[in-house]
């Protein structure tokens, strides 16, 4: 692929897009199906549905939210949350979804990775890695799970090196220190993980002006960009992103 891409997120709470800031503080921003074919139509790239209480409820993804908003797009779909076994990721690509994400799921339970891999391809399986500032572990990260409620003590570039041996062929890692602050993406962090695995790495959590879209990229090294905040509250189009991107000399699709 040889452009960088920018990804919507709808992190989706009781079927609805929700918007917070560190996890928390949710505020309520539309129905996910609606605002997924409203980004498709206006030439993002991929989305990125998150049903971010799943694994702290201990449910399974609610798949009617995932199945209405498959139908009203023309982009590849990844779900997260509530995947516990590769029978949930068979029961979300047989309604559409393109790539399935785990999160607190692989943390408990590594060899789903693999499992998922070696059954569905790599190219299906990103992980995603929820992070905070740690000054005791050698990379400075931690990885956080269930929601960012629950430290692991696993340090995340190790982590994510060890979920690409594993078979993942993506990474979404997101910094509970940036995300909805709007401030820009944790570039150090980011930058750590992207360089030190060979998939593909996906920045998350703090876009808030389009600079941090290109500092992510430039300075982070990261492959993608996924953007909630500056997206749902229509502070900037997916056009003028894109348009932004390309002025720094970033290539982006622009077909759309």
């Amino acid at each position: 692929m040889d452009y960088r891409r920018i990804i919507p997120c709808l992190d989706v709470k009781d079927g609805r897009l929700v918007k917070g800031v560190r996890f928390v503080d949710l505020r309520d921003v539309g129905d996910p199906a609606e605002n997924a074919a409203a980004y498709s139509e206006a030439g993002a790239d991929e989305l990125v549905f998150l049903d971010i209480t799943a694994s702290s409820e201990n449910r399974a993804t609610m798949r009617a939210a995932v199945e209405r908003t498959v139908q009203g797009i023309s982009i590849p779909l990844t779900v997260g949350g509530g995947i516990r076994h590769v029978d949930d990721i068979q029961a979300l690509l047989d309604v559409g979804v393109d790539k399935i994400s785990l999160n607190t799921a692989a943390v408990n339970e590594p060899e789903l990775v693999e499992q998922a891999a070696k059954r569905f391809g790599s190219e299906r399986v990103t992980v995603a890695i929820d992070t905070r500032t740690h000054e005791g572990l050698e990379s400075g990260f931690e990885v956080v799970i269930r929601g960012g409620t629950q430290a692991t003590g696993l340090d995340a570039v190790a982590w994510a090196r060890q979920v690409e041996q594993l078979g993942a062929g993506t990474l979404l890692p997101t910094s509970m220190n940036t995300d909805g602050n709007q401030t820009g993406y944790d570039l150090p962090m980011t930058r750590a993980i992207a360089d030190a695995v060979r998939i593909p790495v996906i920045a998350s959590g703090g876009a808030g002006k389009l600079e941090h879209l290109a500092e992510a990229i430039l300075e982070g090294h990261a492959d993608a960009v996924l953007v909630a905040s500056i997206a749902h509250f229509g502070t900037f189009t997916i056009r003028q992103m894109k348009e932004y991107l390309a002025s720094q000399g970033i290539p982006v699709r622009r077909d759309a």
